[in-house]
């Protein structure tokens, strides 16, 4: 095989975890690669008398005609496997080096495992859960810290989590608890943190923790979280057995069990502490957990309906859809999804129905770029020009409910009622006086936020409430008649997610209509839309609930900019990018893909920054209402002009590869900024 022969079999991988220089794959995954390529491997192998249980890893190079031999033995076993040698060939020198870390106190590690494997491979799920939780505490944000081993404990330490048998833990505890069987040491699962836990994040996100609401953490642990929220002066108290077992059990109006339920074997006691934590919410429940698949839980002793873990602790893990169903049964309420683990439980059902209202409802921008239209009315003019802030006030009111408002829905009301009478007479007025344009936009709007809501409620079968709010009872009857017509309007809706066909047609529109998206196609087919978060309230109702429903599984767009719409497979993928605003070429850092059919969720992490993919079409997904859209206008076409001159055949390119193409070119890169150079 010459290095021609090698780059063409290399480009037609399939599988493994593909960078802009190399990809690396698993022995298991040689069905699903070139065989000719497999062959040669292994011949290589054999002709340097590498045994085959020396390598079960290999790294094939995209340009170079070199590959690298991979020996992690406890690739199945650990979370995160020591590399214990590698075997470097260079087939052009016809030479290689082997490495031995075998004894090395701080030797390389491995991440992303399930990025080296087929995707029906069975690992896959657990691999891609462990990748997750690191996400989530935040372990890859500098990713030049997690390459070694020791480097990456002492990192793990610093966020306040440990390693047990391979998963993070960061739990509050309940009391040791003796029985026949065996003593589990609970209180070893409360960690020291050095920030907010996720559950208390989410809060402040969603608006919980603005001093509005009292806060009590069932199972607080060392009481981190609180320490933090009384410095902020919220009114936030707690109860551990361990560690504050003298602290009363307080009503709140927010409740939070924050990772208590999996540490307690105990069945009858789990169900207690979610009962009592029920008990002490006024207004809502928070309940977070760990999550797990089968295969991950297979290595553990069975104990209960859990495991026991190497520090003789209790876990019981659950996946999304089962801490879901249990705390459906215990509590017989209906839980919201807010993110992997975490669920929100409403005592108080008005302020779910605003939450839930809330969640993805558009608000509508007043411009006032029309000319007052003079009535014919002297009156009616002279009214509305000495009383100009009240009708104007009056018609933002207006504008924000898309219909008039109730007299408990306008704070002047008295004021309108003493100086015209009536909000309908109030509303000929400033209709008149601004034109009925906006206003029918504004309740075009709500009637399609409303839509949405009804439509997103039977998504997630949420049984209808027999007592909706007044304010909900007016938009229903103001938009729809009935609330039965709004249910069939809004079902009708839901139910055409699944029109391949609808979904294609209305993803055709909104490439013509978005202020900037784009269109990719498969043999001629469209195949996705992709476009910026920040346009998700512009697309067509059909739309926003075919994405707004996959978010139900994964949560919110916080670290995540574009969305990428699958026309035919029932699935969004989220991309993230690093520095999206504040550079022309952000660095592709976490893909999100959510496969609604199947209610899951596929996370895959970008962790080495060099060599992260570059989003080298920015400009094709944002519009003049960025603040670098001319720059980044004027640096795509200087971009494109470089590359075209480079002869890069490469689908993506990261920085390393970027910055070797630019200096063949003799052309530098600051900022937005091009410059020639003699180098």
């Amino acid at each position: 095989m010459d290095a021609e022969q090698f780059k063409q079999l290399v480009a037609q991988l399939k599988v493994g975890k593909k960078l802009p220089d190399a990809i690396y794959f698993h022995k298991d995954a040689f069905d699903e690669a070139p065989k000719p390529l497999c062959n040669f491997i292994k011949t290589v192998a054999k002709a340097l008398k590498i045994e085959e249980s020396q390598w079960n890893l290999v790294k094939v190079f995209k340009k170079d005609f070199r590959l690298s031999l991979l020996n992690y033995p406890k690739f199945y076993q650990d979370a995160y496997p020591a590399l214990e040698q590698s075997v470097n060939v260079d087939l052009v020198k016809l030479s290689h080096r082997i490495t031995n870390y075998q004894g090395q106190g701080n030797p390389p590690i491995l991440h992303r495992k399930e990025t080296m494997l087929p995707e029906n491979h069975p690992k896959v799920e657990e691999f891609s859960l462990i990748t997750q939780e690191g996400e989530a505490a935040g372990l890859y944000a500098n990713p030049r810290l997690i390459g070694f081993k020791q480097t990456w404990e002492r990192l793990i330490a610093k966020h306040g989590y440990e390693l047990v048998d391979g998963r993070l833990f960061r739990n509050s505890a309940l009391t040791s608890h003796d029985t026949e069987e065996q003593q589990i040491d609970r209180h070893k699962t409360a960690l020291v943190r050095h920030e907010l836990s996720a559950p208390m994040k989410n809060l402040a996100k969603h608006g919980f923790l603005n001093g509005d609401y009292s806060i009590f953490d069932y199972g607080c642990g060392r009481g981190d979280d609180l320490r933090e929220l009384e410095a902020h002066g919220l009114d936030a108290l707690g109860w551990d057995p361990n560690f504050a077992p003298d602290h009363d059990k307080i009503h709140s109006d927010i409740v939070n069990l924050g990772f208590v339920i999996n540490v307690i074997e105990d069945q009858d006691e789990r169900i207690d502490a979610v009962l009592g934590a029920w008990e002490l919410a006024d207004k809502l429940l928070v309940v977070s957990a760990m999550l797990a698949n089968e295969s991950y839980l297979a290595q553990f002793t069975p104990y209960k309906d859990g495991v026991i873990t190497s520090r003789n602790t209790f876990q019981k893990y659950y996946s999304q859809a089962e801490l879901k169903g249990y705390l459906e049964r215990v509590l017989q309420e209906e839980p919201v999804a807010i993110s992997p683990g975490i669920f929100y439980i409403f005592k108080d059902k008005q302020l779910e129905q605003e939450f839930l209202q809330n969640r993805h409802k558009r608000h509508y921008q007043w411009k006032h770029l029309t000319a007052p239209k003079p009535t014919n009315t002297d009156n009616a003019r002279i009214l509305f020009t000495k009383h100009t802030e009240l009708f104007e006030s009056f018609w933002l009111c207006c504008l924000a409910y898309g219909r008039i408002p109730a007299e408990s829905e306008f704070t002047e009301s008295s004021k309108i009622k003493e100086i015209i009478g009536t909000h309908r007479k109030a509303f000929n007025l400033v209709s008149n006086w601004f034109g009925l344009e906006e206003f029918e936009l504004a309740a075009k709007m709500r009637k399609e936020d409303l839509l949405i809501y009804f439509a997103l409620a039977m998504f997630d079968k949420r049984k209808p409430y027999t007592q909706q709010s007044n304010d909900l009872k007016r938009d229903i009857k103001a938009f729809f008649g009935t609330y039965k017509i709004a249910q069939i309007e809004s079902k009708d809706l839901l139910f055409q997610i699944a029109d391949t066909k609808k979904i294609t047609e209305e993803a055709l529109l909104a490439n013509n209509y978005l202020p900037a998206s784009k269109l990719e196609y498969e043999n001629d087919i469209a195949h996705s839309l992709t476009f910026h978060k920040k346009f998700l309230d512009d697309l067509s109702p059909l739309l926003r609930i075919y994405v707004l429903a996959a978010l139900q599984l994964y949560g919110e767009l916080d670290d995540i900019q574009l969305v990428k719409i699958h026309l035919t497979s029932g699935k969004v993928t989220l991309l993230g990018y690093e520095d999206f605003d504040s550079t022309p070429l952000p660095q592709l850092k976490e893909r999100v893909k959510i496969k609604m059919a199947e209610q899951g969720v596929d996370f895959f992490d970008y962790i080495v920054a060099e060599k992260r993919p570059l989003l080298l079409n920015k400009i094709d997904y944002i519009d003049e209402t960025f603040d670098d859209y001319k720059k980044q206008k004027a640096f795509n076409k200087r971009l494109q002009l470089v590359l075209s001159n480079s002869n890069n055949a490469e689908f993506f390119l990261n920085r390393t590869s970027l910055y070797s193409i630019l200096k063949k070119s003799h052309v530098s890169l600051k900022g937005y900024s091009f410059y020639h150079s003699n180098n």
